[in-house]
């Protein structure tokens, strides 16, 4: 938009504050509010913002702003893309959050989303860039990561012969249908865009409305009171999605005197509504459980929905789970068969997994098997029964036991004492008797943590999305163990984590001793920013890291990599010193998720 000197006057944003140091401009014509002169393009704030997005951040297009440290961050903006945005928040001197409103001209890699609800329901915002456009700048983040964040030489990251530290990223062969876990909520009114009621309101009015009739779907992105209305779904199987159908065909029939959870009165009584995929192990056939989260136990309620939906033959549970809490969480207090029996199972590397309503489980299962051949192959265990191996952050002890058959002993360690308890009987339910499951916190390990098993020859380690706790990195640093196996699911802390196990903590005294190998991503979440990654390393040892990923619903990519031990004292190259300045506030501690990292 062009605005003559005579038509303009300089403003301000709407707390008064100059928007940055770029000049703003009043456009008479009331199109827009501000109109500043960016990095080569224009860029235009307030009601409005038009500009060119270089590149991404989290899958949200990143735009500079030229002479400036100012940052505009835009939902559904792809690099390279020329649009109209709405300014909604501005953090005062750093960066703005912007929302697309139109694309003026698009990206190259951009493609039409199959979805007509992926831009707005949060749980695959990436589905309008192509996928090999999306797994490149998953690995572009994690090689930007383990440079700034961890310290490590770019040049031998990814160096042209077959030493490269960080591999090429592993796609998920299939982009859609791979979740086996899709959680929806109930809610009291249905949300909705104002554009998709064709209402010309004023942008200071907000971008979203509610409306009238009960809704069934996801969580609008930000908020835990608004739910997006969702008929299908193309993340989770087909069979789920037929139970999704029923339901919401179901539900609001005024008959069954069903009424959803109300956030702010409290009242209610549907809250969540999730779906598990499985696989019957003798036919290999999906099988189903669905778990009706509510506010009281009131099964006669239930009984027509479970009614209808068990006569879809992959239905072979119906679990209640309970939840009395004011809270939005879907874990009940106490479960309640409905139908049919109280688990699932599943495979993975051969072994049989039973799964509960509440079980963790690696959302991909077909990717999974792929991340779990990669442990195995970074442990690089002899095979002849005579290593031990730590498995920490246990979870129910899919990594562990999938190792077990080859280890002398396995010892996995958990805090969640549900998942204690599913390890352990994953452990009987396929025969395996050398391996142990004990719960506990690693973030607050004793002096005396270690004493109760053999030193380790191997260590696995899949911490949740804030890492490793620094007592955790001193106790690994101390142990010494020859190989460390790294599996991430946030790459932002893995590449810290990585840092202290091999360069260091100064400031606390440590030393590091490991040496970072092989880094190789894994996209266990298409069209989401989350990573799964895989780390191996040795110190006299070695550390592989094995997965990033992270959130809305699990969404996960993976790294694996791999450390070797330092032989001898060594130093960090300038390189590496200088490097990451801007992130020494990070230093102390290096964490992985198991949730994944975004790109």
């Amino acid at each position: 938009m062009d605005c003559s000197p005579a038509e303009t006057t300089r403003i301000r944003s709407e707390n008064h504050q100059p928007l940055c140091d770029q000049m703003c401009w009043w456009a008479s014509l009331g199109a827009f509010d501000a109109l500043t002169r960016g990095f080569g393009v224009w860029v235009v704030t307030g009601r409005g913002l038009l500009g060119y997005q270089a590149g991404l951040n989290w899958f949200r297009g990143v735009c500079k702003v030229d002479g400036s440290s100012f940052v505009l961050l835009c939902d559904g903006a792809l690099p390279g893309e020329r649009l109209v945005a709405r300014v909604r928040r501005l953090r005062r001197g750093a960066f703005a959050e912007a929302a697309k409103l139109k694309t003026l001209s698009p990206h190259h890699d951009a493609v039409e989303a199959p979805c007509p609800l992926a831009a707005d329901c949060g749980g695959c915002k990436s589905q309008s860039l192509a996928y090999s456009a999306q797994i490149h700048h998953k690995y572009v983040q994690v090689r930007d990561l383990l440079v700034n964040f961890g310290k490590f030489d770019p040049r031998k990251l990814e160096s042209s012969d077959s030493d490269a530290i960080l591999k090429p990223i592993v796609p998920c062969d299939e982009i859609f249908r791979y979740r086996n876990k899709m959680e929806f909520s109930f809610g009291t009114k249905r949300w909705m865009k104002r554009e998709w009621k064709e209402e010309k309101e004023e942008v200071s009015k907000g971008e979203e409305v509610e409306t009238d009739g009960y809704s069934l779907g996801l969580h609008a992105p930000g908020f835990f009171d608004k739910v997006l209305h969702v008929e299908t779904c193309l993340l989770h199987s087909e069979p789920a999605d037929q139970v999704l159908a029923v339901v919401q065909g179901s539900w609001t029939d005024p008959a069954l005197g069903l009424t959803p959870y109300d956030v702010y009165k409290h009242t209610g009584f549907l809250k969540h509504l999730m779906i598990r995929t499985g696989r019957n192990v003798s036919t290999g056939a999906p099988e189903l459980m669905v778990n009706f989260v509510t506010s009281c136990y009131k099964p006669e309620l239930l009984v027509p929905l479970v009614d209808r939906i068990t006569k879809i033959s992959e239905v072979v549970s119906v679990v209640n789970n309970v939840n009395t809490s004011v809270g939005n969480t879907s874990v009940g207090e106490q479960e309640y068969t409905l139908y049919g029996k109280p688990t699932i199972t599943e495979m993975l590397r051969g072994l049989t997994f039973q799964i509960s309503a509440n079980s963790f489980f690696q959302t991909n299962t077909k990717q999974a098997d792929v991340l779990y051949k990669l442990i195995e192959d970074s442990a690089g265990l002899k095979g002849d029964g005579s290593e031990i191996v730590l498995d920490l952050f246990c979870g129910t002890g899919t990594i562990g036991l999938t190792l077990a058959r080859s280890a002398k002993h396995v010892y996995g360690y958990e805090v969640v004492p549900e998942a204690i308890a599913d390890a352990q009987k994953n452990a009987q339910l396929n025969g395996i008797s050398n391996a142990t499951f004990v719960q506990g916190d690693l973030n607050k390990i004793s002096e005396t943590f270690g004493k109760e098993f053999p030193k380790p020859d191997i260590i696995i380690s899949d911490p949740n999305r804030p890492g490793m706790h620094m007592k955790l990195i001193k106790w690994l640093l101390e142990v010494k163990a020859p190989r460390i196996v790294y599996v991430s699911c946030n790459p932002a802390t893995c590449a810290r984590d990585l840092d202290y196990l091999c360069h260091g903590v100064e400031e606390k005294g440590l030393s590091g001793c490991y040496e970072l190998k092989r880094v190789i991503p894994v996209d266990m979440f298409p069209h989401t920013p989350h990573i799964e990654c895989n780390h191996p390393s040795t110190c006299g040892s070695e550390i592989h890291i094995l997965k990033w990923g992270t959130p809305i619903f699990d969404v996960e990519y993976n790294i694996h990599a791999h450390i070797s031990s330092r032989r001898g004292p060594g130093t960090m190259s300038a390189l590496q010193k200088d490097s990451g300045k801007i992130f020494d506030s990070c230093r102390g501690s290096v964490h992985c998720c198991r949730q994944g990292c975004i790109m």
